[in-house]
């Protein structure tokens, strides 16, 4: 006679009714966060950065393509890209000095403004044929300026009209649908350029998107300083924005991981040599791939917000990115590399909802324009210094050094910052800020 006992009749189906029901509990938790829009403010935003988003990278592939077709020449398809530098540095630090200052609504609205006159303008150019390098670089420059002056008050924008407990959740739906245009806007791009006057209709569909990111500034309510600006004006006040961050290793120490992660470990700038001498082709499939790993953890994101130790888990997230990135530089099959950069943009995707929320959440609201100025220029210029890198490093060094071992090279200076720097290491968002504040200095002070 078998000695097994059987279960009692019904408890297997409630065995497994409990386990589905952990199992979708689970899938919940790890879901994109939505409770952000449930914001009107911040739901309009949202929405209006999806479509805009798409038509901006429309416009950062037709340029560099029309550029190409203007002058056959690289060089000058690379001085359009390093056109935008200058004016993402100067215009990002200045535009969080004003931002700190006025209504960040009528500074987000007057920015958006002129990148859509400036995006007509390029359609306008397009349609007259005019044909002139100079002239598309000129309008890409007052582009990024304004880009960067947009950027530095949306920034500081988002967690004065989210509740804080949402703040993660609300930065990591706006890097989601940042990662969306990534993917859409280049895909959008060939198929329109493939069209008759590609290059008008590109630009068209570019300043008809960014028609509904206008109506969204214009929705937003008002945003004006909390507490009385400083009289302190200019750039003494970008020193101030400065040294607020060299005296908080949190936040010097996020900068300084992001930067890392651009300049030593951003292969993008290889991957037209690696796909023709390695792969034979694949080109679009290597630029797609960072966005593609970005959009899927951006759906899978719940747990983020969720991490209190937010200063460990972004020097993870940017060691990930690094050892992906390393790795990914010495496959030899297509789909091994793609697949590794993705893994690698999944990373990006966690380590800038991080680096975006300590910035916001650390920082008081009259500092946090400036702040978001200064993330802006690392955000945006970080990569071109990527790009130069190791582009110089491929023709002086070789393929693998320039890619893999650079990438190496961050992962252990990561490591190393995050085991050193202890204020950053024991970041414990939950808590109160374990460093001393140091006072900003204050008109007719000596500092």
């Amino acid at each position: 006679m078998s000695t097994t006992r059987s279960s009692p009749p019904g408890h297997r189906g409630h065995h497994e009714d409990g386990l589905s029901t952990r199992l979708a509990r689970r899938l919940r938790a790890a879901a994109l966060d939505p409770r952000p829009l449930t914001v009107a403010a911040f739901r309009r935003l949202l929405l209006a950065q999806a479509a805009s988003y798409v038509g901006t990278m429309v416009t950062a592939v037709t340029v560099p393509v029309q550029v190409y077709a203007l002058s056959h020449s690289s060089l000058q398809v690379g001085l359009t890209g390093l056109a935008g530098l200058l004016p993402i540095v100067v215009f990002g630090l200045y535009g969080g000095v004003v931002a700190d200052r006025v209504d960040r609504r009528l500074l987000y609205l007057s920015a958006s403004g002129a990148t859509w006159l400036i995006t007509l303008a390029l359609l306008a150019q397009a349609l007259a044929d005019l044909r002139s390098v100079p002239f598309i670089i000129v309008l890409v420059s007052g582009q990024a300026a304004s880009f960067a002056m947009a950027s530095a008050a949306c920034g500081a924008i988002i967690p004065r009209i989210v509740p804080p407990g949402m703040i993660p959740a609300a930065n990591t739906l706006y890097f989601t649908v940042g990662n969306f245009g990534q993917v859409a806007g280049p895909l959008c791009a060939g198929i329109l350029l493939a069209l008759p006057g590609g290059f008008a209709w590109a630009y068209g569909v570019d300043a008809v998107l960014f028609t509904l990111l206008l109506y969204s500034a214009y929705r937003l309510p008002a945003v004006r300083p909390i507490e009385t600006p400083s009289p302190r004006g200019g750039f003494r006040s970008v020193w101030d924005g400065l040294r607020f961050i060299g005296a908080r290793p949190v936040l010097w120490t996020s900068f300084a991981l992001d930067i890392a992660a651009m300049v030593l470990a951003m292969p993008t700038a290889l991957f037209p040599q690696v796909a023709d001498s390695r792969f034979h082709g694949g080109v679009g499939l290597l630029y797609a791939s960072i966005a593609i790993g970005s959009l899927a953890a951006g759906l899978c994101s719940g747990w983020i917000a969720k991490v209190r130790r937010q200063g460990i888990a972004l020097a993870v997230a940017v060691a990930g990115w690094a050892a992906a990135v390393g790795l990914a530089g010495t496959m030899s099959s297509l789909w091994g590399t793609v697949a590794l950069l993705a893994c690698a943009g999944a990373a990006d995707l966690v380590s800038a909802v991080y680096r975006e929320t300590i910035l916001q959440t650390y920082a008081p609201d009259s500092m946090r324009g400036r702040l978001q100025g200064v993330f802006t220029v690392v955000v945006a210029g970080g990569p071109r210094l990527g790009d130069l890198r190791a582009g110089a490093m491929a023709a002086t060094m070789g393929l693998g050094l320039a890619w893999s071992g650079s990438a190496f090279v961050c992962l252990a200076l990561v490591m190393a910052t995050a085991v050193l720097v202890r204020p950053f290491r024991r970041y414990d968002a939950g808590s109160p800020q374990l460093e001393t504040p140091v006072p900003v200095s204050r008109p007719g002070g000596r500092g």
